[in-house]
């Protein structure tokens, strides 16, 4: 089966230009996925991702982040979120979503969002679940547990708890391969400006809030999954209170998924196939 990639662009209200891409096939389709990246890095990092869903019977689509992507280094303004701070993200993944929505009307759309992306998604769930049919958030945590002012968390502990790191990313994965090409490609590993990066802190307190999700519908399906060695959920100290939150505000399909020994990219991990099949699987339950 040939797998097609496309690049498009999709215009935001205000006039903004959403560099975004396409993965499809031939083969008769039964959902609909929104890629939403994460941290200095971008959507073609998610390519064996989406060749996998496509083959599952899925359409992809990935949009680059505000400050990310190519036309984000073109410009100058890598790392930068611009005035609008981490709301702008939320507000293109609305942007994303509703114009999926009108391109493919009676298939389910699902919403895959990892690390800062699944922050996002987080904010995105309280105003707009009811513009998707599933979210899954991949290597997440609960923000203001993460938060640096707090936590004193730095990207550059993140290899605190690995013996003899061969790379300063190396947190990233056990496949040495990952933290090598990401420290190669030009498109990932730049740091965010301190307004962009406290942004996501500041905007993202709204999450610690349930009644935040009093008008949230409760039967939208969530997969929550990580790994126990992942620092940016503290190895899990604050992963388990988001899940926790999120029980507690009343979702009725909630999924979690540990997996042993992994690092913060679960889906570029050692283990990979075995965690994108079963992603694959709690697509394919939810989309019936």
């Amino acid at each position: 089966m040939t797998v097609t990639e496309n690049g498009l662009t999709i215009e935001t209200p205000e006039g903004h230009r959403i560099e975004a891409f396409q993965w499809t096939s031939e083969k008769p389709v039964r959902g609909i996925v929104q890629i939403v990246h994460g941290m200095a890095e971008h959507s073609r990092r998610y390519r064996h991702v989406a060749k996998a869903l496509v083959q599952a019977g899925y359409v992809v689509y990935a949009s680059e982040h505000r400050g990310h992507g190519q036309s984000a280094l073109d410009n100058g303004t890598l790392g930068d979120f611009g005035a609008k701070g981490f709301n702008a993200l939320v507000d293109d993944m609305v942007t994303v979503s509703r114009h999926l929505r009108e391109l493919h009307p009676s298939l389910p759309l699902l919403m895959l969002a990892h690390s800062m992306g699944s922050f996002a998604a987080q904010i995105f769930l309280l105003d707009y679940a009811d513009l998707v049919d599933a979210i899954a958030l991949s290597g997440t945590t609960a923000l203001e547990l993460l938060d640096p002012r707090h936590s004193g968390w730095t990207l550059e502990a993140g290899n605190a708890a690995i013996a003899e790191p061969l790379t300063a990313v190396d947190w990233l994965s056990r496949d040495p391969a990952v933290p090598a090409a990401y420290l190669a490609d030009p498109l990932s590993g730049f740091a965010l400006t301190e307004a962009s990066l406290l942004s996501i802190f500041d905007h993202g307190l709204r999450t610690t809030d349930m009644d935040q999700f009093d008008k949230v519908r409760k039967d939208l399906p969530l997969c929550l999954f990580t790994g126990d060695k992942d620092a940016v959920n503290g190895y899990l100290a604050w992963f388990n209170p988001l899940v926790e939150r999120l029980r507690l505000a009343g979702f009725r399909d909630l999924s979690t998924h540990v997996y042993g020994g992994a690092r913060h990219e679960v889906l570029n991990e050692t283990n990979r196939d075995e965690v994108i099949s079963n992603l694959i699987a709690w697509m394919n339950r939810v989309t019936g």
